[in-house]
Formats: structure tokens, sequence, C-alpha cells
């Protein structure tokens, strides 16, 4: 549906430690990093290409508002790192992972603020997955 989408942050360094956490368990690689942006994501061109991710130093204060990301996550595992991660680098919990049934009975998402108070969430509509056995 996205083409690229663009967040601000008002400390480049930090936002970069926050995000290469967050986006990893995503699959969602760092590709670039210039003096004011950093950039996420593959840009192959053409349709059917993969979101590209821009964050940008501000240059002014942000407002708190009703800005919201949502990525695509590979699995519910994927979900949970997610918000470990977001945990872990300076983000807050704003919903932990689990179903959302309101959405669907298969909507398995997590809910974070990133350091600037911007609301991202990881969802997957995959089910579990069971370990192997042995």
């Amino acid at each position: 549906m996205f083409d690229h989408l663009s967040i601000t942050t008002t400390d480049l360094d930090r936002a970069q430690a926050f995000y290469d956490a967050v986006l990893a368990p995503l699959g969602v690689p760092r590709v670039n990093r210039r003096e004011r942006a950093i950039g996420y994501g593959e840009r192959p061109g053409g349709d059917g290409a993969p979101c590209y991710i821009s964050i940008y130093l501000s240059r002014g204060d942000l407002v708190p508002d009703n800005r919201h990301w949502c990525f695509r996550a590979p699995s519910r595992a994927a979900v949970r790192a997610f918000h470990a991660a977001a945990l872990a680098h300076g983000g807050t919990d704003d919903g932990p992972p689990g179903i959302r049934e309101r959405y669907s009975p298969d909507y398995y998402a997590a809910f974070i603020r990133d350091p600037d108070g911007n609301r991202l969430e990881a969802v997957t509509r995959q089910p579990e997955q069971m370990a192997p056995e042995e």
C-alpha cells in the first residue's frame, strides 16, 4: 500500500539505535545514513517494491498527536521481538504483544512509542509457529 513513509525525530543517533533494533526482527535493514536522515528497507523500484522508511531529523519540537505507523511482521515471534527491542532501546509500551480480537481473531500485534512519542505497531495474522518435535 505505501511506497514510502517519513518519521521525524529530535535525536538522529538515538533514533538510529532504536530503529535498528526494532526493525531488525521485522527483516527491515538500515540501508543508509546521511547528515539529517536515516533510510530503512530496499529501494529496488517498480510496483511491488517494499515500503521505504525515512527517519528525518526534525527542525523543531515534535508535537504529540495521533501519528501511527504499523509494520507487517513475518511471525508472532517477530512481533514479540519488536516489542522487546523497543523497550530495551528507549521505547515505551503502548500495548503488549497479543491477539486484538476487535480487529480480527487472528490479528496479533504489539504497540509501542518510540523515544520521540511516535506510535508504532507490528502486526501479523500468522498463527503461532510450533517448535518441531524431536
